[in-house]
């Protein structure tokens, strides 16, 4: 069982299991906002409410500039796993400006590809292929990308996650 941790904004921090987020309670860092019914903690010094989203009682600022690291499933996901040329399923990604003519490894140069189109284009721009993007490619937003674990989340989380977006 995991904790949403927010700070005392009730932004959206981290997410750590929920032994760690008692711990907290109990050293009186943290203090619950929701709880798991009917699902106790017993401890030699009391019963405690099994927490699932907790408030850090000092104030922890969260940085509006962080940005989410490039990676291959990072591409895939933030294009929902569909081909940025043709829209089939997507398996692999694609710079759009190739790296041989110095495309970068970057949210706005890559792009999820099936392996079809990415044979295809092979190391030539869209514009020489005659071909279009679907979308614009772009750093992704939203709090799904700045806390780790946010997709398989917990469904009472769901209006902390909404105030932050």
């Amino acid at each position: 069982m995991r904790t949403l941790v927010l700070n005392a904004g009730y932004e959206p921090l981290t997410i750590v299991s929920f032994r760690r987020a008692l711990v907290l309670v109990m050293n009186e860092k943290a203090s619950i906002v929701e709880h798991v019914v009917d699902d106790p903690v017993w401890a030699a010094s009391g019963r405690y409410d099994r927490p699932t989203v907790i408030v850090l009682s000092r104030y922890v600022r969260m940085p509006r500039a962080r940005r989410a690291p490039v990676t291959r499933r990072g591409v895939l996901r933030r294009d929902a796993n569909r081909c940025g040329y043709c829209g089939k399923t997507a398996s692999t990604i694609d710079h759009v400006l190739p790296r041989s003519r110095g495309g970068k490894d970057s949210w706005e140069n890559l792009v999820a590809c099936c392996l079809r189109c990415n044979n295809i284009k092979s190391d030539r721009t869209p514009q020489e292929m005659g071909w279009e993007l679907r979308l614009t490619p772009g750093p992704p937003r939203g709090t799904t990308w700045t806390v780790r674990g946010v997709e398989r989340g917990d469904p009472c989380w769901e209006p902390y996650l909404e105030m932050a977006a």
